[in-house]
């Protein structure tokens, strides 16, 4: 029998504010052939960087010139790198319309936090995502060697890797990366964001280290109290710190 008392009939839903993590892709430019090559080269060595991640298309940044987009064109292209465009913020009445015509909604003001570090440094960016940090939960680990060519994300987690990392290899880690072998590739700790996550390496040679978007590459020596040996990398403000272990 209902417990509901005589008269009154249960609700069947309730309506509540909720805030949600969203991924705010800044255009910086409306050429969307520009922005597929430079989408190409961030992140087309990483396919499972995003996993169907909501996104708000933020217009503020776009110069006065930039004229209509094509927002069918632009979430095709968005959806080919698993991200999931709903909604748009800032841009012209225009764009705002072409947008709503796209099935996107307009937000209100929003706020960005640190941008989501991409595999290799670009020299021109015309399109920037970022998310709110979240702390790592979990560890991924990997136990074989890791070749050229061969990448591993540890989505949400740590990383703990028990063999060497070859040149030309890849690990990337949302928490912190653990390499008990040599680090001889490139390592992206705190790859969402996560400013207080740090590499760690029985011997440090790494190509690129990476931690939430601030990097470093092998064109600037190590220092030598690090250099092939047992070491950690931590960001202090916006500078990377390689400590002796």
């Amino acid at each position: 029998m209902s417990s509901a008392p005589a008269g009154h009939q249960r609700a069947c839903f309730d309506l509540k504010s909720a805030t949600l993590p969203l991924i705010a892709v800044v255009l910086k430019t409306g050429d969307l052939s520009a922005l597929a090559s430079e989408l190409k080269a961030r992140f087309g060595d990483t396919p499972d960087f995003f996993d169907q991640d909501p996104v708000v298309i933020n217009l503020a940044q776009l110069p006065e010139d930039a004229g209509a987009i094509d927002f069918n064109r632009l979430n095709t292209l968005l959806r080919t790198y698993r991200m999931r465009p709903i909604a748009v913020h800032g841009g012209t009445s225009a764009q705002l319309g072409a947008a709503a015509a796209a099935g996107l909604v307009e937000t209100p003001d929003i706020a960005h936090t640190l941008p989501l570090a991409a595999a290799e440094p670009a020299a021109a960016v015309p399109v920037e995502a970022v998310v709110a940090p979240a702390p790592a939960a979990g560890t991924l680990v990997i136990d074989k060697p890791l070749r050229s060519g061969q990448q591993i994300y540890a989505r949400g987690a740590d990383l703990v890797v028990l063999a060497v990392v070859n040149f030309g290899a890849e690990v990337i880690a949302d928490g912190n990366i653990h390499v008990y072998g040599p680090l001889r590739g490139r390592a992206i700790a705190g790859a969402r964001g996560n400013t207080e996550a740090r590499i760690f390496s029985t011997c440090l040679e790494a190509q690129l280290i990476s931690i939430a978007g601030t990097y470093r590459t092998s064109e600037i020596a190590m220092p030598a109290e690090v250099l092939g040996k047992a070491a950690q990398v931590r960001l202090v403000g916006e500078k990377l710190v390689m400590e002796p272990l």
